[in-house]
């Protein structure tokens, strides 16, 4: 060996440029500050406090032990667990569709990046409603394509106009999340009806992002734009389990698609996961048959923490702003600072042990927000943690 070889510099494989573009996950990187803080009550990650039910875990407890319960399943999920959906989709959503549009998912965050790899191609255009979920954000940057941010207004919902005035030829699809994240709000029938008009008018299709499905307040109402009848061949509609039934590690969610988009989805699908976790799917399936009814009995204890989280937020009125947040279990706070969020993140962690979601993960470029999550903690103490925000807040900004 030469003294140029021993000398020379190891030439290591890139990265990326295309994941080098995707922003870091913010998740784990909250998770490292609040490790340091011990202590410290997290309004970050936007689970429930409510564990599955007993009778999905009872189906996992009894899954078969023979060799074949074991192997690979369907690549669309098994055939009991989309009985299940067929009748949920019918029940609560106005859905009426054949199991051939329906795929089961390790998640709707799966559902979206088959949605993605099955529609669109590289340097193709989704439109995001802004605040938007971050992993949308970060699923279109994965594949290349492009993501065209949309403001909503000051009440977080949809304006029309700017949607059609951000499509071009390009566009493929706009993807709404109602109830939302980040923001809380609910989507009325007319407008959601509105956007899927527009994107049948203009050949697009319409990623309807519903998660959050039975997490209404105060008379508020959760619409499927799938139900409308003439959205079957243009609309594609993501749902989960993590959510309503308490099971967001067990990874089970799934999709309602276009006949035209079948092939394309079970490709990526098959390339990805295979297929669905088996046990996990014959837990999903014993949820499902216990109803909406399993999420709606826990929903009056999340409305009095809603409604304890507010209230505490009173003392910043003026400094602070937290509109209309009739649905999910989040509030986006704006907040009157020239700190960015990020910063102003890390220092409520580091200073007043509490943790929240800065904005500027959710695409909040035109000022300081944080998302509170309290769907996780118990009313009382969500409401400490809310208290201690709002001390460290009123601490940070100059009380």
């Amino acid at each position: 060996m030469s003294a140029q070889t021993r000398s020379s510099p190891v030439q290591r494989p890139p990265v990326s440029r295309r994941m080098q573009a995707v922003q870091d996950p913010i998740i784990p990187l909250l998770g490292e500050w609040i490790r340091a803080q011990p202590g410290t009550i997290s309004l970050g990650q936007g689970v429930v406090y409510y564990p599955p039910p007993t009778a999905a875990l009872t189906a996992a407890r009894s899954y078969p032990e023979t060799a074949e319960a074991h192997r690979y399943g369907p690549v669309v999920g098994e055939a009991t667990l989309r009985e299940a959906i067929q009748a949920k989709l019918a029940n609560d959503n106005g859905l009426a569709v054949n199991d051939d549009r329906i795929v089961v998912t390790a998640g709707s965050n799966m559902g979206f990046m088959n949605s993605l790899l099955a529609i669109a191609d590289p340097g193709d255009e989704i439109i995001l409603l802004t605040p938007y979920y971050f992993n949308h954000e970060m699923a279109i940057s994965m594949l290349g394509c492009r993501c065209v941010p949309v403001a909503t207004d000051a009440d977080y919902q949809p304006d029309l106009a700017a949607i059609s005035a951000a499509i071009t030829p390009r566009t493929r699809a706009v993807v709404t999340v109602s109830p939302n994240n980040p923001t809380g709000a609910v989507y009325p029938r007319a407008t959601l009806r509105a956007i899927n008009a527009l994107c049948r008018e203009q050949g697009l299709y319409h990623i309807s992002d519903e998660a959050y499905e039975y997490f209404t307040y105060d008379d508020h109402e959760h619409y499927s734009p799938a139900s409308d009848p003439t959205a079957a061949d243009h609309t594609i509609s993501l749902f989960s389990l993590s959510k309503a039934y308490g099971m967001a590690g067990w990874r089970i969610g799934y999709m309602v698609i276009p006949p035209a988009i079948a092939t394309a989805v079970q490709k990526a699908q098959d390339t990805n996961l295979i297929c669905p976790t088996l046990i996990a799917q014959q837990a999903a399936a014993a949820a499902l048959n216990c109803g909406g009814d399993y999420c709606r009995q826990h929903l009056d204890s999340l409305a009095a923490t809603r409604r304890q989280v507010l209230a505490a937020l009173q003392p910043l009125a003026g400094r602070c702003v937290a509109p209309a947040a009739n649905g999910a279990f989040y509030i986006l706070l704006r907040v009157a600072t020239d700190m960015d969020s990020l910063t102003l993140t890390r220092r409520l962690i580091a200073e007043h042990q509490v943790a929240v979601l800065p904005g500027q993960t959710f695409g909040c470029s035109d000022g300081c927000y944080l998302r509170i999550s309290y769907g996780a903690l118990a009313g009382q103490t969500a409401v400490a943690g809310v208290e201690r925000l709002v001390g460290g807040l009123a601490t940070l900004l100059g009380d």
